[in-house]
């Protein structure tokens, strides 16, 4: 359970937008989504090269 303490005065949308930061980094939804359906270490494994290959591309076209 996240706990955000609100300091007097402080705007709401101030706080929440600290809880939504919170609770990213907590990576609960991330966990979620990949509780949700088994997804086999080979297609989990094509996704991840697929990812560093985009990276990469990026990188490469970024220093021409």
């Amino acid at each position: 359970m996240l706990i955000i303490p609100i300091k007097e005065g402080e705007n709401i949308d101030r706080a929440l937008k600290r809880f939504k930061r919170k609770f990213d980094k907590t990576g609960a939804m991330k966990q979620l989504k990949a509780r949700k359906e088994f997804e086999k270490p080979s297609i989990s494994n094509r996704n991840r090269i697929q990812k560093a290959q985009y990276i990469q591309r990026l990188k490469d076209i970024a220093s021409q």
